[in-house]
């Protein structure tokens, strides 16, 4: 079994150094195969023994191997982050269809949230893969579980779009269709817990945020992040949440 775990830890982090690619490269609009793996201030390309997955960047100390320039810790945090979340889904949720899609789920919102931090955009790409995976991933379960993903992507996209409509474009586009796409696999009562947190939690995070660094009520803070640590954490506690709130009334 520890050969398994750690067989399971690998591919994440695998998986995580993948995500990478695709944080830095989708915002920019590039190809995610081509060109290989290269530095991007000397275009070095990257060796096999440079694409280690935590262990390069720990070799490397943090530096280009040719020109020097610093490699953003981001990018082991990342590789790490994905392994151990890997771990704990399959831990969690046991060996079966349900947890590979909470893995690609996963994927998708942390891939999301950085390039939302960075650039203040969700790309089309990581909701229309979330809102198909989150299809099939109900589809193979059963009716019932499908019709319910539904409801949950059509309410989430349409609540969003009208905190748009009605925030005058606080919500930007990308939001609606990302929301859209945890919605198919919450489904529409987790969604609305999730939605909940997410707002909770982003209120007091960018309150805090805009006391620290001084500035206005109208300042840009993306809410993919917020979104996104909503939908983890409802994926794992969001059962005994509503369970809870129900029992109340």
């Amino acid at each position: 079994m520890l050969a398994l775990w750690l067989l399971v830890f690998i591919t994440g982090l695998a998986v995580g150094s993948f995500l990478n690619v695709c944080i830095y490269r989708l915002p920019l609009g590039q190809s995610l195969v081509t060109p290989p793996s290269h530095c991007p201030k000397c275009n070095h390309r990257l060796g096999a023994g440079e694409l280690v997955p935590v262990l390069s960047y720990l070799m490397l100390r943090g530096k280009c191997r040719c020109c020097g320039a610093r490699i953003s810790p981001r990018y082991p945090v990342v590789e790490l982050a994905t392994g151990l979340a890997f771990v704990l889904l399959v831990m969690v949720f046991g060996w079966q269809i349900k947890t590979l899609g909470y893995l690609i789920l996963f994927c998708g919102l942390l891939t999301a949230s950085l390039i939302d931090w960075d650039h203040q955009i969700i790309p089309d790409q990581i909701s229309l893969l979330l809102v198909g995976a989150g299809l099939i991933l109900q589809a193979l379960q059963s009716t019932g579980a499908l019709i319910n993903g539904i409801i949950g992507g059509l309410l989430g996209g349409g609540l969003l779009l009208v905190l748009a409509v009605l925030s005058k474009g606080g919500m930007g586009g990308g939001d609606i269709k990302f929301v859209t796409g945890i919605g198919v696999f919450l489904g529409w009562q987790l969604l609305l817990v999730s939605l909940f947190l997410s707002f909770i939690i982003g209120s007091i995070v960018s309150a805090i945020w805009i006391l620290i660094k001084r500035q206005g009520l109208k300042t840009a803070v993306p809410f993919g992040p917020f979104l996104s640590v909503g939908a983890i954490i409802t994926l794992f506690y969001g059962e005994q949440i509503l369970n809870w709130y129900l029992n109340c009334f």
